[in-house]
C-alpha cells in the first residue's frame, strides 16, 4: 500500500472512529445528540459543533478520492466503484458546502440552524453515519478489486528482474 493510500485510509478510519463513537455516546450512554460529539467533541466541544469542522473533512475526502484516481483508475472493476464512491462523495461534500454557507449566512429552510437537504426528512447523526457508509462501501470494494489484482499478478516484472540479476 502506497504513502497516499495509507494517508487516506488514516483519514477515513478516524472519521468512523469519531462518528461511532458519538453513536455509543447517543444510543449506549443516552447523551443528547448535541452533546454527543465523539471523541474530538468530548475535548473540544466547540469544534464539534463548527461546520467548518465537518465542511474540511468532506473538502479533505473529496481531494482523497481526486488525489487516488489514477491510481485507482488502472485497474478496470476497482475504477467503476471508485467513481462511484467518488460521485457519492461530491453529493456529501455539496450537503456540506450548503450547511458551511448556512453557517456563514443564516440557516436556509425556515431552520434555526443550518440544515442540509436530505436532514429535512432524516436526523443528522444517521443521516451521516448513511453518508459514510454510502461513501466507505465502494472505497473499499474498489480498494479490494485493486489490491486482490495485485496480488493474484504476484510480484511485478521489476521486483522479479532484480531478484533474478547478479549482485
Amino acid at each position: 500500500m502506497n504513502a497516499k493510500l495509507r494517508i487516506f485510509t488514516a483519514v477515513v478510519v478516524a472519521h468512523w472512529a469519531e462518528h461511532l463513537m458519538q453513536v455509543y455516546q447517543i444510543y449506549v450512554l443516552g447523551w443528547t445528540p448535541h452533546m454527543a460529539g465523539g471523541m474530538l467533541g468530548y475535548v473540544f466541544p466547540w469544534l464539534v459543533h463548527s461546520e467548518a469542522l465537518h465542511f474540511g473533512y468532506a473538502v479533505i475526502m473529496m481531494a482523497g478520492f481526486l488525489w487516488l484516481r489514477a491510481d485507482m483508475c488502472s485497474t478496470p472493476g476497482a475504477s467503476r466503484w471508485w467513481r462511484t464512491a467518488t460521485m457519492i462523495q461530491t453529493w456529501h461534500l455539496v450537503e456540506h458546502s450548503l450547511l458551511q454557507v448556512q453557517a456563514l449566512t443564516h440557516p436556509f429552510f425556515g431552520r434555526d440552524v443550518p440544515t442540509s437537504v436530505v436532514q429535512l426528512w432524516f436526523p443528522r447523526v444517521e443521516l451521516h453515519l448513511f453518508y459514510n457508509t454510502i461513501v466507505t462501501v465502494p472505497m473499499v470494494i474498489a480498494l479490494w478489486l485493486k489490491f486482490g489484482r495485485e496480488r493474484e499478478a504476484g510480484p511485478s516484472v521489476a521486483a522479479r528482474t532484480a531478484e533474478m540479476s547478479p549482485s
